[in-house]
């Protein structure tokens, strides 16, 4: 790990820290804390994700929605309107809309090829996102003089990497740069997940095998063909497998390549000191 010990943690002039796990668990919330301390630098993979890799497919997606309605085709074809998309750290909404949900496409649903599509621009952008991290710790501090660096990763980086092989050429590259930390839900946080996305079921992206045998699950278990499926009652579905799913790989990237803090931990968290010293004390019971 960067940190050998807590007092090496707590002596270094640069903490790098990355935060992994399901969306919900205090990722950002820790993030804001710190950026707001003054001293760390935030990056966002989600915000990179949707700014620099799938900039591009989120506003051409929206220009062919407008290609569709005569008036405003004729302002895009003579250059008259420009249609981009305002994503910020608050709101990442242009990019699980582009991602979208398989389905019927009368309710707002993809076509499953289609889908996999996108998902698999989603995954090579993540991936992109994640191997700029040394960019983004040597621009902070290059350019902005930040000394501390914050890495926010989204829910799905278990999904693309293989915690168990110590070769893994992004875990290799973000272990060299960064203390990677999982911030670990109990089971009463896994329930109050899944009932935050009954309520409002948004677009994931998922691990190709895994898609593929809870859809394959799914048509036979409700015996409906892939242009009839529900595309919220199919997301809705897979979430508690989904979470299931990345469980053992979140643990293994902390027993691998980094520490774990708990959900209640990092919601204890009121500032800066408090952050530093609960990694310290992770750190010294790792020991």
């Amino acid at each position: 790990m960067l940190y050998s010990s807590a007092q090496e943690w707590r002596d270094a002039t640069h903490k790098r820290v990355l935060f992994f796990g399901m969306s919900g668990l205090g990722k950002t919330y820790v993030s804001n804390i710190l950026r707001g301390a003054g001293d760390w630098f935030h990056y966002s993979i989600d915000y990179r994700i949707g700014t620099r890799y799938m900039g591009e497919y989120i506003a051409d997606n929206a220009k062919a929605e407008a290609m569709k309605v005569p008036f405003l085709r004729d302002l895009l074809l003579s250059d008259s309107i420009y249609i981009g998309s305002n994503i910020t750290f608050d709101n990442l909404t242009p990019v699980s809309s582009y991602l979208g949900k398989p389905g019927d496409i009368a309710k707002g649903g993809l076509p499953m090829d289609e889908y996999r599509r996108r998902q698999e621009q989603f995954r090579m952008a993540e991936i992109h996102a994640l191997l700029d991290t040394e960019y983004f710790i040597d621009r902070a501090g290059r350019l902005y003089d930040y000394p501390h660096f914050i890495c926010d990763t989204g829910g799905s980086i278990c999904e693309w990497v293989d915690p168990e092989d110590p070769e893994d050429p992004v875990l290799s590259e973000l272990s060299k740069h960064t203390l990677m930390v999982w911030i670990k839900g109990d089971d009463a946080h896994t329930e109050e997940l899944i009932r935050r996305f009954d309520r409002s079921p948004k677009p994931m992206s998922y691990q190709a095998e895994f898609l593929t045998r809870v859809w394959e699950e799914y048509l036979s278990k409700n015996s409906v063909s892939e242009a009839d499926v529900d595309p919220d009652a199919f997301i809705r579905w897979t979430y508690a497998q989904a979470l299931a799913h990345r469980q053992p790989r979140y643990a293994a990237m902390a027993r691998n390549w980094g520490i774990s803090v708990t959900a209640d931990q990092i919601s204890a968290v009121r500032d800066e000191a408090g952050f530093v010293e609960l990694i310290a004390n992770t750190l010294e019971e790792a020991a």
